[in-house]
């Protein structure tokens, strides 16, 4: 029952990065109904900024919060700059774009930073007060980050009038711009948020995985499969199906498939969701009348 349980709460952990990896994704998704393939890349390239910060001497928080800051003004200037131009161009126009950036940042990190595999520090001493025999001290803390960002995120996009006004335009852009709202500008703003919630993911997850240009490859897939799980447009379903991932991976890979088989999970998941069930746990069903 000890391993059962410690299986169980590393789980949340793990699960944790994905839902927010998840929300991340759906975030970009209900403003443009595309899926960012570069969305790990960029939390990879993120986190490299802050290895390489950390590195210089900088105290761990105060590279955390920069890079998140640095994260946020770089996801506002690559929609501003490159995908504002094909706003209303074909899907496939978009999907080529997305790929074009996984591949830059991918090379860029590479280039910059070597492709060598870094520890990158965990800002959780191993032997804290609140480590336990069923989870560490970096499990328990990223579950902590992981609930501020998502307990931030939720109160700026409830009472906060630049929330109200972001949500008003991923839902309902042409009504967004009749009342005034700058429909473009909040989706840059929503890139920028997504790029800052993928940083932190990174940085959690870097610790665990250690630190390399293909880092969140694999990140990436559980995060896609979290967010179809629990509703591609939806998401607080999409937070709860990344936790709900990262419980199934752990359990079945091991008790039931083993280490090195655990990414099928998340392959299986995604078809299976696809195939039987595709709004997710959560998402909505859209009736269009013929």
């Amino acid at each position: 029952m000890e391993a059962f349980l410690h299986q169980v709460f590393s789980g949340l952990s793990t699960g944790g990065i994905y839902a927010s990896v998840a929300l991340a994704l759906v975030m970009i998704y209900q403003a443009t109904h595309h899926i960012n393939f570069a969305q790990g890349e960029m939390a990879t390239f993120s986190t490299f900024i802050a290895w390489a910060m950390i590195n210089s001497g900088m105290p761990y928080w105060a590279a955390f919060f920069l890079t998140v800051g640095i994260s946020f003004v770089g996801g506002y200037l690559i929609q501003r700059i490159i995908l504002k131009p094909v706003e209303k161009a074909p899907v496939l126009t978009n999907v080529i774009v997305f790929i074009g950036l996984l591949v830059i940042f991918n090379a860029m990190a590479g280039w910059m930073f070597e492709h060598t595999i870094k520890a990158f520090q965990s800002p959780f001493p191993k032997d804290a007060w609140y480590a336990t025999k069923y989870f560490s001290a970096h499990e328990f803390g990223s579950i902590g980050v992981m609930l501020c960002v998502l307990g931030l995120l939720y109160a700026f996009f409830r009472f906060t009038p630049l929330g109200l006004a972001m949500r008003g335009a991923a839902q309902n852009p042409d009504s967004a711009n009749l009342v005034g709202i700058r429909v473009s500008m909040m989706l840059a703003m929503g890139w920028g948020l997504a790029a800052a919630i993928g940083a932190v993911a990174g940085m959690m997850i870097a610790p665990v995985v250690y630190l390399d240009p293909n880092m969140m490859s694999g990140i990436l897939l559980y995060g896609f499969a979290g967010a179809l799980l629990g509703g591609i447009d939806n998401p607080w379903g999409a937070v709860i199906g990344g936790l709900i991932v990262g419980v199934l991976e752990n359990l079945l890979g091991a008790y039931v498939i083993g280490t090195e088989l655990k990414l099928t999970v998340a392959l299986v998941l995604i078809v299976t969701v696809l195939t039987l069930k595709p709004n997710g746990l959560f998402g909505k069903v859209l009736v269009t009348r013929v």
